[in-house]
C-alpha cells in the first residue's frame, strides 16, 4: 500500500510566536527575532512574514536590513518558543499515536498520516488543512505543509513547491519530483546538500537532481563512498526509511559534548578558560548519567577575516543561499584532534589533564579562538567500567561525591549558585551560559 507522509512546519516560527504573544498579525506587523546587546552583526534568528515580503531575507544579520524599514526587535525567548512547540505537539496528538510522529525540529516534524485515511475519512491534503487550520486557531502561528509517498519527498515538498502555492501545502510522488524538482536549482535547496556536496556535485557535471541521476553510479561511489546510495536514492525520488525504523533507531556508539561560538576573539590563554569549563560541565553531566568516557575529542575554530586567503594562499570561498553569502571550505579554519583514554573514566582531573593536553599539542597560540566543542565518546555506565593497575577507586569516588553533591545544589538553587573560581574569571562564559536556554537568554 502507498503510503503518504505529512512534513509540517511552523512559518518564521519564533517571530511568530512573539508576534501573536504581542496581539499582532505577523503578516502584518514588522518584527525580528534578534538580541540587540549582541550588535548590529548579530544574527536575526527569525523575521515575520511581513519582513519577508519586504524582500529581507530569513536569519540574515541586522545590519543587513535595509535602511528605512521600521520594525520591532524582539529578545529571543528559547523558554518560550519551546512551551508553544510543546502545546502544538499535542495538538497532533490528538488525532494521531506518537508512534507515527517524528518530532524533527523545534518548529518541524513528520506524520505517517497513512492509517487515518480511512479513520478521518479525509485525503491526505484534507488532513494537512485540518492540522494546519488547528495550528493556526489555537496558536496563532501559521504552518505550511509537504505531502509525499516518503519521508523525503514530504520535506522536498515542504521546502520547495509549498512555498509557491496560495494554501502553503505542497504535494509530491516519485514521478511529480522527476518532473518538478529534477531541474531544480540550487541543487542546495534539496534537503541533505549542502555547499561542500554541491561542489563536488559539480565538479562531476551535476547542477541539479535530474543531473545527479544521470551520472555514473560508479562515479558517485568513488566519489562520496557508501553515503552514495543515498544520493543515488534521492536523486529518483526514493527513501526507503519509514517512521518505525526511526523510532527503533539506536546508534551503535553514544557520545556526549557541547560547544559554543564565543562573542568576540579570545587569546590562546582565555580560551583556554572555556575549555576547562565547559569540561567541568562535561564532567557533571557524565556524573549526573552514571558514565564513562575513553575517548575525547576537541575541535577549536579560529577567527579570520573574511574574504581573502588563508596563510597557505588558498583564496576563501563563498555560498550564497537562502540565509546569505558565508565563506565556506576554508582550510586552516580549525584546529581538532582526538585522543583514546588509558582507562574509561568521569574524573574532571583527569578529563581536564587530557583536553588541556590535546589543546596545547593542535592549537594555534599566535591565532585568535571563536569556537570550541568538546565530545566525550565511548560511553558506558560506569559499573562497567574495568580498572587498570594505575586506577585509584578511592579518588574516584570522593570525586564523584563531589560531583554528584554540586548538581543537588544546582538542581535546588539554580545552576549559579555552585561555580569553580575560574568562572569568575573576566573571559569566562559558564555563569552567562548558565542563564540561557539554546545560547540564548529565556
Amino acid at each position: 500500500m502507498e503510503r503518504s507522509y505529512l512534513c509540517i512546519d511552523l512559518k518564521c516560527f519564533y517571530a511568530s510566536v512573539e508576534c501573536v504573544d504581542r496581539g499582532k498579525d505577523p503578516f502584518e506587523h514588522r518584527l525580528v527575532v534578534a538580541d540587540p546587546t549582541r550588535g548590529p552583526k548579530t544574527i536575526c534568528l527569525a523575521i515575520s512574514p511581513a519582513m519577508k515580503a519586504l524582500g529581507v531575507r530569513n536569519r540574515c544579520r541586522v545590519f543587513e536590513i535595509p535602511g528605512g524599514i521600521d520594525y520591532e526587535m524582539a529578545p529571543p525567548r528559547m523558554r518560550r518558543y519551546m512551551e508553544v512547540s510543546a502545546d502544538i505537539y499535542e495538538l497532533y496528538l490528538r488525532y494521531f499515536s506518537p508512534e507515527d510522529i517524528h518530532v524533527y525540529s523545534i518548529d518541524e516534524c513528520f506524520i505517517d498520516v497513512t492509517p487515518y485515511l480511512d479513520l478521518y475519512g479525509k485525503t491526505p491534503r484534507e488532513l494537512a488543512t485540518m492540522l494546519m487550520d488547528l495550528v493556526l486557531r489555537e496558536t496563532g502561528v501559521c504552518a505550511t505543509a509537504g505531502i509525499g509517498t516518503n519521508l523525503f519527498l514530504a520535506k522536498v515538498a515542504l521546502d520547495i513547491t509549498a512555498k509557491h502555492v496560495e494554501d502553503h501545502i505542497g504535494e509530491l510522488d516519485e514521478e511529480r519530483y522527476k518532473c518538478l524538482i529534477w531541474p531544480h536549482r540550487p541543487i542546495t535547496d534539496i534537503w541533505g546538500i549542502g555547499p561542500g556536496i554541491a561542489r563536488r556535485l559539480a565538479r562531476m557535471g551535476a547542477h541539479d537532481m535530474g543531473g545527479v541521476a544521470l551520472l555514473d553510479e560508479r562515479g558517485l561511489y568513488d566519489e562520496f563512498g557508501i553515503n552514495a546510495e543515498l544520493l543515488i536514492d534521492h536523486a529518483w525520488g526514493i527513501e526507503p526509511c519509514t517512521m518505525a525504523e526511526i523510532h527503533a533507531y539506536r546508534p551503535r556508539a553514544h557520545s556526549m559534548g557541547s560547544g559554543q561560538v564565543l562573542m568576540r576573539d579570545y587569546s590562546f590563554e582565555e580560551a583556554g578558560t572555556i575549555l576547562r569549563e565547559m569540561v567541568d560541565g562535561l564532567v557533571l553531566e557524565l556524573v549526573d548519567k552514571g558514565l564513562v568516557c575513553s575517548h575525547i575529542s576537541l575541535f577549536v575554530g579560529y577567527a579570520h577575516e573574511r574574504g581573502g586567503a588563508d596563510e597557505a594562499g588558498t583564496p576563501a570561498q563563498t555560498f550564497t543561499g537562502e540565509h546569505g553569502t558565508r565563506v565556506v571550505g576554508r582550510r586552516g579554519e580549525g584546529a581538532n584532534a582526538s585522543r583514546k583514554l588509558a582507562e574509561a573514566t568521569s574524573s574532571r582531573e583527569a578529563l581536564t589533564a587530557a583536553f588541556l593536553t590535546l589543546y596545547a599539542e593542535v592549537v594555534d597560540p599566535n591565532r585568535a579562538v571563536r569556537r570550541v566543542n568538546i565530545a566525550a565518546g565511548e560511553l558506558v555506565p560506569e559499573e562497567y567500567a574495568e580498572l587498570t593497575l594505575f586506577s585509584d577507586p578511592a579518588a574516584n569516588t570522593a570525586e564523584k561525591s563531589l560531583a554528584r553533591a554540586t548538581m543537588a545544589v544546582k538542581r535546588r538553587f539554580g545552576k549559579n549558585a555552585l561555580v569553580r573560581g575560574i568562572s569568575l574569571r573576566p573571559e569566562a562564559t559558564a555563569r552567562e551560559r548558565n542563564q540561557q536556554v539554546g545560547g540564548h537568554h529565556e
